[in-house]
């Protein structure tokens, strides 16, 4: 049964994937070049697609830098050592980036005949942004329905948030009984040159204290 999985190379997407993986589906991993800052995450996008064995692996370039709008997509500046919040929208929120990716998995789900497609989000230790709320992902399910032939011939489309309601450690776990290896992840936000993550953003941060609360170690920090 295939299933369209959405691949940024960060631990979260990784994990969702696996647990897709570990549910039968046949994976078919979407990674965006969507004008980010660096190119890490895509590099370990293709390390996670290998590691899981994926059907294919497309890397599709649909350039939002050319809005601007995000510390991710233009220049301004990326937060560092700041208190995270889940009510503030920080500067690293892309506007509409996951109804973009979602929009284009949906796409490639109808081509192959898939129903399913699965992305990492995650409402509890997220930073802020809108499109990782529960109902964002139920109205999306309801979109699908309408947009699409194969909804409005009766078919019903299912997008799986399985971290949604994980906290960072949880998800870490999960992870651990997967039997997943972090390492080839990529989170960081703003890497330095060498691309070892910063330490210091949001990501940088959520990761951190979700591998503590976990009681395990980084392997991107703890070598």
């Amino acid at each position: 049964m295939p299933a369209v999985v959405l691949l940024s190379g960060g631990l979260d997407s990784y994990t969702a994937a696996a647990i897709a993986n570990a549910e039968g589906f046949l994976l078919y991993a979407l990674t965006v070049r969507y004008g980010q800052r660096h190119a890490h995450e895509i590099e370990a996008s293709r390390r996670v697609a290998g590691a899981l064995g994926v059907e294919r692996h497309i890397e599709l370039d649909v350039d939002l830098s050319a809005f601007g709008g995000s510390a991710l997509t233009g220049d301004i500046p990326v937060p560092k050592d700041r208190a995270i919040s889940s009510t503030e929208i920080p500067p690293t929120y892309v506007p509409a980036r996951n109804t973009v990716f979602l929009a284009l998995a949906l796409g490639w789900a109808e081509v192959l005949g898939a129903r399913d497609i699965f992305i990492g989000v995650n409402a509890l230790d997220y930073s802020g942004y809108p499109d990782c709320r529960p109902e964002y992902i139920a109205a999306f399910e309801r979109l699908a329905s309408l947009a699409t032939a194969a909804g409005v011939q009766g078919g019903s489309f299912r997008v799986h948030a399985p971290l949604q309601m994980l906290t960072k450690a949880e998800i870490i776990r999960k992870g651990q009984a997967l039997g997943l290896d972090y390492g080839l992840t990529h989170s960081c936000y703003d890497p330095l040159s060498d691309g070892s993550p910063c330490g210091r953003c949001d990501s940088c941060q959520l990761r951190a204290t979700g591998f503590a609360q976990a009681g395990m170690a980084d392997p991107l920090v703890d070598r």
